[in-house]
Order: structure tokens, then sequence, then C-alpha cells
């Protein structure tokens, strides 16, 4: 480790190990899953609901995620050292931004859909009909992709000559240290706040429906899915909640006009890496909460599997 004025700079070792060592482990986990669930969705499930459609987008935007990975475990295992180009640096960061953002309001919709099917479970919604979902989707991913166009100019980097520099720098690390800082703003505020506001109101709402059924004695099981309310914003708390804060206070770090320490630039940075894995993990975990979220399409899942290894055994022999 470097001695940089008395401060320990573990910055290098994490970007040489940290980074690439959970991307791997995303990668392989996520790729398993995910293309396990969208397999299944394919070939096992026939009729579809709206929650299903919210749930196969949300599997296609993590495993589209999935798919950078192996570039970001070669550019840090190699020292930050950027081969594919500065337009596929682009690219990249731009579907990370735009996995997590439509990651979140996937769930949002989710956790609306799980809200009207607990409290209003005799009512057809609008928000519950299979073309409007599907209309919904295509809303969303048109959404983030306009909120995140200006991720194309922030994400750039430039020496004192003005010229672009070689290396694939992470958003907060890279650009017009205010400008970026604005922008990060608007993205915690738009992309992160506002949704789990709206998330935290319905699993809140959900949560209280639950428990009302349970306490009027009936022979409906609702442990099962009061564990799953409580955990889906559990999880989303501690995944995306530490990375926004920290991307905001690294982008501060950065500006000329603070008066934050050499060692408090280091440890904000050393903090920031490590949080950026960290956001992703709903990649692995998403998919987990498709095997939870229904009894039906796990049995379908495994009936389709077993039937083609049955298959196999029986021209085998």
């Amino acid at each position: 480790m470097e001695m940089n004025n008395t401060c320990l700079d573990i910055n290098p070792q994490l970007e040489k190990y940290y980074l690439p060592t959970m991307y791997g482990i995303e990668f392989i986990l996520g790729l398993i899953g995910n293309l396990s669930v969208i397999w299944g969705y394919i070939f096992c499930l026939k009729d579809w609901s709206c929650s299903n459609i919210y749930l196969f987008n949300l599997s296609l935007t993590d495993l589209t995620f999935i798919f950078t990975l192996p570039m970001l475990v070669d550019y840090y295992g190699k020292g930050n050292e950027w081969t594919s180009g500065q337009v596929m640096c682009v690219v990249n960061r731009y579907i990370l931004h735009a996995n997590m953002y439509t990651s979140i309001l996937f769930l949002c919709c989710i956790s609306f859909d799980r809200y009207l099917l607990v409290m209003r479970p005799l009512k057809s919604h609008f928000f519950q009909k299979k073309w409007n979902a599907i209309v919904i989707c295509l809303g969303i991913w048109i959404f983030v992709t306009l909120e995140l166009v200006p991720i194309f100019v922030f994400i750039k980097d430039y020496d004192a000559n003005g010229t672009d520099m070689a290396d694939c720098l992470d958003y907060a690390s890279s650009g017009h240290a205010f400008r970026s800082l604005i922008y990060s703003l608007f993205l915690t505020a738009f992309g992160f706040l506002i949704p789990l506001g709206i998330m935290l109101f319905f699993c809140i709402q959900t949560a209280r429906g639950l428990k009302k059924i349970q306490q009027q004695r009936t022979k409906i099981q609702v442990e099962k899915p009061l564990t799953l309310v409580i955990l889906a914003i559990v999880i989303f708390l501690i995944f995306f909640t530490p990375y926004h804060l920290m991307r905001n206070v690294r982008i501060a770090s950065r500006m000329k006009s603070n008066s934050v320490s050499k060692c408090g630039k280091l440890g904000v940075k050393a903090a920031y890496t490590i949080t950026r894995p960290i956001a992703f993990l709903n990649s692995i975990t998403n998919p987990i909460f498709y095997f939870l979220l229904g009894d039906k399409f796990r049995e379908l899942f495994f009936n389709k599997l077993k039937s083609i290894f049955s298959r196999k055994a029986a021209l085998r022999e």
C-alpha cells in the first residue's frame, strides 16, 4: 500500500482486487440467475400477468448489465487500462446507470401491483392490464434513456489541454465536478428518492393490508408475502442508498472550493468505490425474488426441467 502524506491510500488495491472480484461474482451468479428466469418465462409460463411482464423486463435490464461486467473486470484487473475505445466506455457506463434506474422503476411497478392485489383484489385496474403493462415498461425505458442523455457528456474526463484521456473513469470521478454534482443530485432525486418514496408508501400499505388479513384469522397465509414485502424494501435501501450518498459526496470532494484534506478525499473515494458493486447486487437477488414471488412459476420451471432431462434419458436408453 502506498503512503501519501501519512495517508493510507487503499484505492489502488480496491480497484485492482475488490472491484474485479465483486463484478466477477455478480457476472457469474447474475448470468445464471437471469438466464434461468428468462428461459423459464419464455418456455414455461404461457399465461402472463402484468406482474410477470414487469419482472421479465427487470430480468432483461439485469442481463444487459451483466454482459457489460467482463469489460469492467478486465479494465480494473489491468490497472485501469481501458482497451475498448471511448465509445464503448460511454455505452458501458450508460448501461450501468440505465440498469440501476430502470430496475428501481420496475420494482416500484411490482410494489404497486402487489398493493393492488392485496388491497383491491376484486377490482380490475388499468395498471393491471397486460397491454398497459407493456406500454408502461416501454415508457420506463424511454424515460430512463432521456434521463441519462447527459451521461454521454458528463462521463468524459479531460486533461489540462482539454484532450480526452484514455482512462474510462466512473461518472463520479470524471468531468466537471460542479456540473456533475448538479446532475448527480437530479438523478438522486428523480431516479432514486422519489421512486423510493413511492415504493415505501405502497410497501407499507401492503404490509398493513396483510396484517389486517392476518388479524381476521382467515385461512389465507400471509407470512410469506409479508416477509417478501419487508425484504424487498430492506434490500432496496441497503443496495442503493450508500451508493447515491457516496456518489454525491465523492463528486463534492473533487470541487476546488471545498476544504476537504487530501486524506479525506482518499477516504471518500475508497468509501465510494466500496458502494459501487453493492449497488448492483440487485442483479443477483432479483432472480431469487422471481422464484419466491410465485409458487406457480417455480413449479412450472422445475417441471419443465424434469421433462427435458426425462426426455434425454429416454433417448439414451
